[in-house]
């Protein structure tokens, strides 16, 4: 299949890349920093192109030809507030996806969405939910909607946030410690995502996503504080000294922990009804994968230099 990617060019993309260029698609990921990402061009199968996705027309041209149309662009924070920068990277963005899917003739359309999209008060959730509901009205573009947990995996910004923020200090007050998270490895979701592109039984469908178990944050900055052989304090902080740390964060550039991010905790980021049994997937643990990849464990750095001693 001839594929064009919108949002690929982070972590989750190149996972979703590998997974689909190993079945001997051809994919065409649009940006808008080509420069930056280059390092994509270097598999086999990608293809890298410079292009303003809010344009109609530009979206249209590189669509026609295309046998389907990923769409999986997705902000944590919006740069100002009030939900406008959420609104037109969740909302304004999918709808002009499939107005240029049904100008450039393309019936099949993949979205990366959120689990408990449209769910709960933050802006991140109702404006994930209210793209899905447009999705969910067209008729002419088979659709399939996938809805992840916490997504991890080399370079995912979860794990080794948390792996830099627990290196630079013993002591950690952690905001909505009581949160509850599902995480999923993002190898499993992009495994999942390719097998349904051909399979006519996933079309009109939405598929929860969520890794083997269930922790609080809490428990998760622990286990990640373990795995890095620190020892560190992990101190939750309740409701009231969380919100005040997301109104105080949120004015800090980045914004490393925001107001949205905080309503967001407070609902449960966990599913009942996994979709990886339909795909006969067996989600892996975070205890399987992370380990391998946290930057500066003196775990791995013990096993290595174990391995570079010579034996006698």
């Amino acid at each position: 299949m001839q594929i064009v990617l919108i949002g690929a060019s982070g972590f989750f993309g190149r996972y979703l890349l590998r997974a689909l260029t190993e079945e001997q698609h051809q994919c065409v990921v649009l940006t808008r920093d080509a420069v930056h990402r280059g390092n994509l061009n270097m598999l086999p199968g990608v293809k890298l192109v410079q292009a303003d996705v809010y344009d109609h027309d530009v979206l249209v041209e590189q669509f026609t030809g295309a046998d389907a149309v990923v769409s999986m662009a997705g902000i944590l924070n919006e740069s100002g507030g009030g939900g406008k920068g959420f609104h037109k990277v969740h909302v304004e963005l999918v709808e002009g996806i499939i107005k240029a899917c049904q100008k450039a003739g393309v019936t099949r359309l993949l979205h990366l969405s959120a689990l408990n999209a449209g769910k709960g008060r933050s802006h991140y959730l109702k404006t994930k939910g209210e793209a899905e509901q447009l999705l969910r009205s067209v008729d002419d573009i088979n659709v399939t909607i996938f809805e992840p947990s916490v997504i991890f995996g080399r370079g995912d910004e979860f794990f080794n946030r948390f792996a830099g923020m627990l290196k630079l200090s013993p002591f950690m007050p952690l905001a909505c410690p009581k949160a509850r998270l599902q995480p999923v490895f993002a190898g499993d979701v992009a495994s999942v995502m390719a097998a349904s592109l051909d399979d006519p039984m996933t079309w009109g469908n939405s598929y929860e996503l969520g890794g083997p178990q269930v922790f609080t944050l809490k428990e998760l900055v622990k286990w990640t504080a373990k795995t890095l052989d620190k020892r560190s304090y992990v101190i939750g902080l309740p409701r009231p000294l969380s919100a005040a740390m997301a109104m105080t964060m949120n004015l800090v550039p980045g914004k490393p922990f925001s107001w949205d991010n905080y309503l967001s905790l407070k609902t449960d980021n966990t599913s009942s009804q996994n979709g990886f049994a339909y795909f006969h997937v067996d989600p892996l643990g975070i205890d399987l994968v992370v380990p391998a990849y946290l930057n500066g464990s003196a775990r791995q750095r013990r096993l290595q230099a174990l391995r570079r001693q010579p034996r006698r």
